[in-house]
């Protein structure tokens, strides 16, 4: 009796994987590859190179593993290109979802934990944003992503699905050197592959109601999102309750402007970053809190900044020309 890991060969699923193991879990992957790499997955973990657009699959996978658990990570997270590909986006977000669900509702599986998003926020008007802060999406991701969690609540209701649903914010570093995130669309591995290409990284915008004029987002470890994982699996495998979704946040957060600083630092490059125009539709902060997931997850920062920064910046290096180009 294992936990099916959907998108585990991807940079997130990886580490979920990872921590899943470590915690005597045993796992199976499915993943496309469409943005993973099947050398992330470790030996220790079966995988399984298939699309969630095909149900049967998933099917005969929980069938044959008897697993009795999802963590389903699996999906196209790119907000920006979502605007441009949004059929594609619903796709691969929500029909993929009904699909998994239908799946396992046939099998008997009854838990799941959802990888939801900070873009289910849209651009909120708070300082610190909480689970019950008002979702309003402004991109087919987070309109996705907020389906995703009703059509979690829409099962419980009609057949009993267990379920919570985990909000990301910003994710960064590395738990392994051999494990990168190649998002051209995400800030640390596009400056990190700026400066491995000796160009120069940018800023979008300089004058936002900020300290320093920059945008303040919340930035968490990979690793620490990877424990919070096992704590919602475990939760759900003892029964005992969780909230139907719980923000993954700081509570404080870091200007890009401060991330640049510690990226020169880490690095040992100089480097003055060009000022760039405003992105449309970037709000100047968001920032979350984790009172919830640190009550019942044990949700917990446990790697400075300077710990992101260079966990990232080291597993970088070691890709070096082997990297996928963007």
């Amino acid at each position: 009796m294992g936990w099916l890991v959907t998108g585990g060969a991807g940079y997130i699923g990886s580490h979920v994987t990872r921590a899943l193991l470590d915690a005597d879990v045993p796992v199976v992957v499915i993943d496309d590859l469409s943005s993973g790499f099947e050398h992330f997955v470790p030996e220790s973990a079966t995988f399984i190179r298939g699309t969630l657009l095909d149900r049967a699959l998933i099917e005969n996978t929980l069938r044959r593993f008897e697993l009795h658990g999802v963590i389903h990570i699996a999906g196209y997270k790119y907000a920006g290109e979502s605007v441009k590909r949004p059929l594609h986006t619903y796709e691969q977000n929500v029909t993929a979802t009904v699909n998994l669900l239908q799946a396992m509702q046939l099998v008997g599986v009854d838990r799941i934990v959802f990888s939801s998003s900070a873009a289910t926020f849209g651009t909120p008007d708070v300082e610190i944003v909480k689970e019950t802060t008002p979702t309003e999406p402004q991109s087919p991701y987070g309109e996705t992503k907020l389906i995703g969690e009703w059509l979690l609540r829409d099962a419980e209701v009609a057949h009993g699905l267990r379920h919570t649903s985990l909000r990301y914010f910003n994710v960064v570093g590395s738990g392994s050197d051999r494990l990168f995130d190649t998002s051209p669309h995400n800030l640390f591995p596009r400056v990190f592959d700026m400066l491995y290409r000796g160009a120069t990284p940018t800023i979008n915008g300089d004058d936002y109601p900020t300290p320093d004029g920059s945008c303040v987002r919340d930035y968490i470890h990979v690793s620490d999102l990877a424990l919070a994982h096992v704590a919602a699996a475990r939760r759900l495998d003892e029964g005992l309750p969780v909230e139907s979704v719980y923000n993954l946040g700081s509570g404080d957060g870091t200007s890009v402007r401060a991330i640049m600083t510690a990226i020169r630092e880490v690095t040992g490059i100089d480097f003055e970053p060009e000022i760039m125009p405003r992105r449309p539709g970037d709000p100047a902060r968001i920032v979350a809190a984790g009172d919830l997931a640190a009550r019942d997850l044990g949700w917990a920062m446990r790697h400075s900044l300077h710990d992101m920064v260079a966990s990232a910046w080291a597993a970088r290096q070691r890709a070096g020309d082997a990297y996928p180009s963007s």
